[in-house]
């Protein structure tokens, strides 16, 4: 049997990391800006993180949901107080399209409405719904197709206030930076018009924090920026730094009912294990605080350089914290292929001409203006 193929690989296969550095089969040492597409929050193979993992793989790694696990209450106690919404609720699934799911599914159930506002070239997912409201009819199927989402433009309070209007929509999803989108921000102003407007036409807001939040963009959630409290808020990526879990937080306003939700997997002990670890680590090691630093580093460096001149071919630098983009004149294929080959150093793409930095939180200064050099050899 062979892998059914939906992915075009680079030639190299990954045996080993270690923080923000990987190498592959042949012994080759490269940089990584890409942290497994922001999957990596505490860096490869983090010795606190391994331990704890091992230790409770060697306990129990699954049992069901049907009987009390008492590290899945540990995990939403240390996430709340993380993130600052002990007063949440939190649904444990495995994947970020799952969360995506859950979350419109609860947002429906809560106000009995299908139709749900969504940004352009936002994407929040592969499967049914998630895929829905994801912006690009190259992977929505005809059986996805079903008239729930409308898309609407990043920051055009107006055109959100005229559909909300209508008083007929179950949810509005954003990414307040949206990642395949190629890191284009949300406005304070933006966001908050949006809260309030939910607010007053019972709409459900649901934050997908899945790539920008659990400490990249500098504060726990890149909507903490903007000063706005979602209804619902879904995680993933970072939250177990490679192991399978996500998870939905859920505002008080929501009352659980029996049946509605459910999962085999998600909250199993091995995924709590290793997320507390994860929250120990970015605790102990002050992570988000480390994104913010060096991210603002990246950034205030790349747009110095590019008014400088010395960036050929870059254009604009934007993003918050250790979620970057960096947008080309030319197609991004080029430069991030020779980054790979020629300078060992890896990172993500997003549209047709933006490389995109997702690095772990602990990259260090020195890192960072490793990473700097490196790039500006390659244009």
């Amino acid at each position: 049997m062979k892998l059914f193929d939906v992915y075009p690989l680079f030639d190299i296969a990954i045996d080993k990391g270690k923080g923000c550095h990987v190498w592959d089969d042949k012994g080759q040492e490269y940089l990584d800006l890409y942290g497994g597409h922001a999957v990596i929050s505490i860096g490869h193979c983090h010795p606190h993180y391994v331990e704890a993992m091992t230790r409770q793989l060697g306990k129990l790694g699954f049992y069901s949901n049907s009987v009390q696990n008492p590290l899945q209450q540990e995990l939403a106690a240390r996430l709340g107080k993380a993130c600052g919404y002990d007063d949440y609720q939190l649904f444990l699934i495995n994947s970020g399209a799952e969360a995506n799911e859950n979350a419109m599914k609860l947002a429906s159930f809560y106000n009995g409405r299908t139709r749900v506002l969504s940004l352009e070239k936002a994407f929040h997912g592969r499967t049914s719904l998630a895929v829905e409201v994801t912006n690009n009819p190259k992977i929505i199927a005809p059986i996805n197709n079903n008239g729930h989402v409308t898309y609407l433009p990043l920051n055009d309070l107006k055109a959100w206030e005229t559909e909300l209007a209508k008083g007929d929509v179950c949810a509005v999803i954003i990414e307040c930076i949206q990642g395949v989108g190629g890191i284009r921000l949300v406005t304070k102003e933006f966001l908050q018009g949006i809260r309030q407007l939910c607010d007053k036409y019972d709409t459900v807001m649901i934050c997908d924090e899945i790539q920008c939040g659990y400490g990249r963009s500098g504060k726990f959630f890149a909507h903490q920026h903007f000063d706005v409290r979602p209804d619902v808020i879904t995680v993933a990526k970072g939250i177990c730094n490679g192991f399978p879990m996500a998870g939905v937080l859920i505002s008080p306003k929501f009352k659980p009912v029996y049946g509605q939700l459910g999962t085999t997997f998600g909250g199993n002990h091995l995924g709590c294990a290793g997320a507390i670890a994860v929250l120990d680590v970015i605790e102990q090691e002050h992570l988000v605080e480390n994104a913010g630093k060096v991210g603002q580093y990246l950034i205030d460096t790349l747009t110095a350089e590019m008014k400088a001149g010395n960036l050929p071919h870059v254009i604009d630098v934007r993003g918050m914290g250790l979620m970057i983009g960096i947008e080309l004149d030319i197609p991004y294929k080029e430069p991030r292929t020779r980054l790979i080959k020629e300078q060992h150093c890896f990172t993500g793409c997003a549209g047709t001409n933006t490389i995109r930095l997702l690095p772990p939180l602990c990259l260090s200064m020195d890192e960072a203006a490793d990473f700097i050099e490196r790039f500006k050899k390659v244009l």
